[in-house]
């Protein structure tokens, strides 16, 4: 089954998208196209929040307003670990061994063949990402990509994106997830009406050349509200190469059962321009475009909440902006780093380079402090994993660390758990989830270290 605008509910993406597309009518020439199909559970088309190949009938283009440019290699090139699965179940094989320089694989998060059993108890066969933040009650919460089920049905039961949750604190063994009981907002997923079945979060129009899907790429608890900032993707390009429509922030308040993604104050429009626009639309900049990905994180020195955001694809820089906790919602209280000062405005962001915390190709973030280290610590990579530290949001950051290298298991989107050892100052041991293109699913890995050579 096709996705287009009767097969999802009326939101939240309504009048946040519409008035995306009287921006853009601003701006550029929107050639539209026909409703999205789904990839039959990451095989043979490629697909995935990972924005390998062209699903859904879309070419795709540059259009990323403070880019560098788009061009490179994906991380999908792995073998396809597909033996042994059936066809209703995905391509997920068994998990691939992997032991060298302190880190390891541990076990499947995702996936039929994980512990967790996903698809017979979330209906879940594939999925990607695993964004993992703590709420204010010490629980893990974790927002996953495009999410497929029954790979034998029409539609493949896609869903733009799922949520998880855990109580498990001791990862050595892998990260458990309890059931998901409907109703109960600290149960391991969101059900509604359908047993067995993770709920969306954030629904998409599923219109190629619209808006083919909605994906978290950072997330964040203050007080007892839960905080996804998503991608709005126009369309997929060639490999590690997508298009934005803008990025937003979605909202909970009741732990991820429900969320609101209404507000348009929090939608940073990727137009690729500065213009005003009438009362009611969103803002536009230029420079938002250097904002479509993000990470979160907390600078237990100062107070601030540090966003780290990115271009639309892989192949951009990273720029920074802060605010305090309260003015999360609030743009006209964020603070931009300009590469020598803190400004108000983003539109003080220089395009010449010099405010770039770190230079591209940078790929999907995942930033923490580490208690242990004394410092942040930086995850990111397209096929390898690698990690970067500073002793400070702004940098400088160290040269990149490989913790899995290139061409080893093939890995994306590094996603690192709150309660790992290392962030909590307890001991060496820095857990992470990561996603396997030819798998379509999540693993989680660990790394001492104590092993490695960090500067």
């Amino acid at each position: 089954m096709s996705r287009t605008a009767t097969h999802v509910c009326p939101r939240l993406f309504g009048p946040v998208l519409a008035a995306t597309l009287v921006v853009t009518a601003y701006t550029t020439a929107t050639v539209l196209a026909g409703p999205a199909t789904a990839s039959p559970c990451g095989r043979n088309d490629p697909f995935g929040s990972s924005g390998l190949g062209s699903l859904f009938g879309s070419s795709g283009s540059s259009g990323s307003s403070g880019s560098s440019g788009s061009s490179g290699s994906s991380g999908s090139s792995g073998s396809s670990g597909s033996s042994g699965s059936s066809p209703a179940t995905g391509p997920q094989g068994p998990l691939p061994g992997f032991n060298a320089n302190g880190t390891h694989t541990i076990a499947w998060v995702t996936g039929p063949q994980s512990p967790n059993a996903t698809f017979s108890r979330f209906g879940i066969s594939g999925t990607d990402l695993g964004i993992s933040w703590l709420n204010s009650s010490g629980q893990t919460l974790m927002a996953f990509g495009d999410t497929f089920g029954n790979c034998s049905v029409s539609g493949q039961e896609w869903r733009h994106n799922v949520l998880l949750r855990s109580n498990d604190t001791n990862l050595a063994d892998g990260i458990s997830v309890p059931d998901g009981v409907e109703g109960d907002t600290t149960s391991g997923t969101v059900i509604a009406g359908r047993p067995n079945f993770a709920q969306q979060l954030i629904p998409s129009l599923g219109i190629a050349q619209v808006e083919v899907t909605d994906i978290p790429t950072a997330a964040i608890s203050i007080g007892d509200t839960q905080y996804i900032n998503y991608m709005s993707v126009r369309s997929w390009g060639s490999a590690g190469n997508w298009v934005t429509n803008f990025s937003g922030i979605a909202t909970s308040h009741d732990n991820g059962q429900t969320w609101d993604a209404t507000n348009l104050n929090t939608i940073r429009v990727n137009a690729g321009i500065t213009i005003p626009t009438p009362t009611g639309l969103p803002s536009v900049h230029y420079n938002d475009g250097k904002f479509q990905q993000s990470a979160y994180v907390e600078d237990p020195a100062d107070g601030y909440i540090y966003q780290f955001g990115t271009p639309n694809g892989r192949f951009g820089a990273a720029y920074l902006a802060r605010f305090r906790p309260g003015d999360i919602m609030d743009f006209t209280k964020y603070q931009y780093w300009t590469g020598k000062v803190w400004s108000d405005t983003i539109d003080a962001i220089p395009d010449d380079g010099s405010a770039r915390v770190i230079n591209q190709p940078v790929t999907e973030l995942s930033v923490a402090y580490s208690r242990k280290l004394g410092k942040f610590v930086m995850l990111d990579g397209d096929n390898g994993i690698r990690l970067r530290t500073a002793t400070t949001p702004t940098g400088p950051w160290s040269a990149p660390v490989y913790l899995v290298p290139p061409g080893a298991i093939v890995l994306y989107g590094p996603m690192m758990q709150p309660t790992s050892p290392a962030l909590l100052g307890t001991g060496n041991e820095l857990y992470f989830n990561a996603s396997r293109w030819s798998d379509y699913n999540v693993m989680l890995l660990g790394s001492d270290l104590s092993k490695l050579h960090l500067t």
